[in-house]
């Protein structure tokens, strides 16, 4: 497991650490939790296609129906 010492610092009223090199996480959001008197920093997963897909409630909205047409013709 990698390990470092790190400086607690104070931004205006919070409590900050900086994150050296080899503890970077990619992405500009993460998750923090506190477990017991742990801090746990997690990089927050990006949903794919299908996971976001998944998440999204069904519409219940009706839709009218649409004349199926065929497409006009263009003069090129």
């Amino acid at each position: 497991m990698l390990e470092r010492s790190v400086k607690l610092f104070r931004n205006g009223r919070n409590q900050a650490v900086r994150i050296p090199r080899e503890f970077e996480l990619p992405g500009v959001d993460a998750i923090m939790r506190k477990d017991g008197d742990r801090l746990v920093i997690e990089p927050v997963k990006k949903l794919g296609l299908l996971d976001l897909l998944k998440s999204l409630k069904p519409i219940e909205d009706e839709f009218p129906d649409i004349e199926d047409r065929p497409a006009e013709p263009v003069r090129l």
